[in-house]
């Protein structure tokens, strides 16, 4: 018993002693990862080790952690957006034996060694703008004196610098030239906007699927296409091809500056300088093929307004709906009147009403009508007119076989020679000139094949006006009165 008490005891002592071993070896190895090296001014990269309610804290690869201040840490609308375990890059401001302290910049109060240290080592300082002076900005840093360049203020164009004024942000100090008791100091927000932006544009690139369609903001419109904004400082370029279903003669005809619009990526490819893309996109497939719903939304005989595009020798092709377009055949441009060229009826822009005729998606064809859009004056013939109706007309033209005479706009009608020849007037109707207006009696009507027979106001069976009544030539109309003048001067 004694003995297994005794083994018992050195079997204890054995494994305490490779406890110590192993912990010392952990500890060991751990400090061999640590790095005491670190001075004011490094840059370090850390793990948040716990969030409290004022601090946060971070691994820093050294027997001490460190510390930053949430508010440091906080976005744009002030939310505090991170959790532990969230890698953070910061710069050693200040250490003791104790403590690390970190921020994103170096500010407060210190002197120009401070100043200088963060020159060397490329530390970002923290500046309020004061106010604008010639050529650029007067920024208190540390409560010294320097000055920002306009054109190191921000990654883009300033246009407005008051808007500036009063604000607070990072800069990195260019360079210092000690003069006595005072150093001019020039400093650079620009620098440090450049670096957040390229890593800001390489996480936005990274996340890109093939043919994705994202959300952007026309910023500059150029002859040739328009610049969409992505994120902050990428832009990509839609070709004025690209910007619309529709035919554009300029970019300006589809978007304007400022503008929100979809565009869906097609291409992505090193540009000219170090860390450039080339963005090509595309805002008419980001809004999908028109043609695709073409037959939901249009059958045959509905009456639309579109756009007169372009005139071609047969016709002309009229947009119903952006990147929708079809032909008004030359031959379907007017009841009223023969028409040789399509610029007779119509001129490019113009708006204007059509009846859908046949729709062939699969060829992408429309067939258009502006004169059914207009309506067929003959619909009404039949109510309007009637056999031996007198009715005042224009004379249109002379035929070997009569004489054309317009009742009203697309409706035509003809006085037949055999017609003509038994009225007195058949010399005068020789004379005539189109447009001259001469009454006519309706003999017949035939709407089947669009047909109106004519005969003069003065036809008997003998074929003289003179067996007419008396109360009959008033309807002789002018033409009449003028027939019956010049038989009196034969007369005399």
């Amino acid at each position: 018993m004694m003995d297994d008490m005794e083994n018992q005891h050195d079997d204890d002592k054995d494994y305490e002693e490779n406890e110590e071993e192993s912990f010392a070896a952990l500890f060991e190895a751990y400090e061999a990862g640590m790095s005491d090296d670190l001075k004011v001014g490094d840059k370090i990269s850390g793990k948040i080790i716990s969030i409290g309610s004022g601090n946060v804290f971070v691994d820093t690869g050294t027997k001490v952690d460190g510390v930053v201040e949430k508010a440091e840490l906080t976005d744009k609308n002030g939310d505090f957006t991170h959790a532990e375990g969230d890698v953070l890059e910061l710069y050693v401001v200040a250490m003791n034996e104790s403590e690390i302290h970190l921020s994103k910049a170096m500010s407060g109060i210190g002197g120009l060694n401070m100043l200088k240290d963060a020159l060397e080592n490329k530390v970002p300082v923290e500046g309020n703008v004061k106010e604008t002076i010639k050529g650029g900005f007067h920024v208190e840093v540390m409560k010294h004196r320097a000055f920002c360049p306009i054109s190191q203020m921000d990654v883009r164009y300033v246009e407005d610098p008051e808007i500036y004024v009063g604000t607070t942000h990072r800069f990195l100090i260019k360079r210092i030239e000690s003069k006595g008791r005072h150093a001019n100091i020039v400093v650079s927000r620009r620098d440090i906007l450049a670096k957040e932006q390229q890593a800001a544009h390489a996480e936005f690139l990274s996340k890109l699927a093939p043919d994705a369609i994202v959300d952007g903001k026309v910023t500059r419109l150029m002859p040739y296409g328009a610049f969409v904004e992505l994120t902050p400082g990428l832009e990509g370029m839609v070709h004025i091809s690209e910007l619309s279903w529709s035919r554009l003669a300029t970019p300006e005809d589809a978007v304007k500056k400022g503008d929100r619009l979809k565009v869906k990526i097609l291409k992505i490819e090193a540009g000219p300088k170090p860390n450039e893309k080339r963005i090509a996109l595309s805002a008419k497939q980001a809004a999908g093929d028109p043609w695709i719903t073409v037959a939901d939304e249009y059958h045959a005989g509905d009456r639309i307004k579109g756009k007169v595009t372009r005139l071609m020798d047969f016709g002309a092709f009229v947009e119903i709906a952006p990147g929708v377009e079809g032909l008004v055949h030359i031959s379907e441009m007017s009841y009223v009147k023969r028409i040789n060229k399509p610029d007779e009826v119509v001129s490019p822009q113009d708006q204007v009403w059509v009846v859908v005729k046949a729709i062939d998606t699969a060829n992408r064809r429309i067939s258009l009508s502006i004169k059914d859009a207009e309506g067929d004056p003959w619909a009404e013939v039949a109510e309007k007119y009637t056999v031996g109706q007198a009715i005042e007309g224009t004379f249109e033209k002379k035929e070997k076989f009569g004489y054309f005479i317009c009742l009203e706009p697309g409706v035509v009608g003809l006085m037949p020679k055999s017609k003509a020849e038994l009225s007195a007037s058949v010399k005068v109707f020789d004379t005539m000139k189109k447009g001259d207006p001469i009454t006519v009696i309706i003999d017949e009507i035939k709407t089947d094949v669009r047909r109106i027979s004519l005969a003069a106001t003065d036809t008997t069976d003998e074929g003289n006006w003179e067996n007419f009544s008396s109360d009959k030539k008033s309807t002789l109309g002018s033409l009449g009165e003028k027939l019956q003048q010049v038989l009196k001067d034969n007369n005399k």
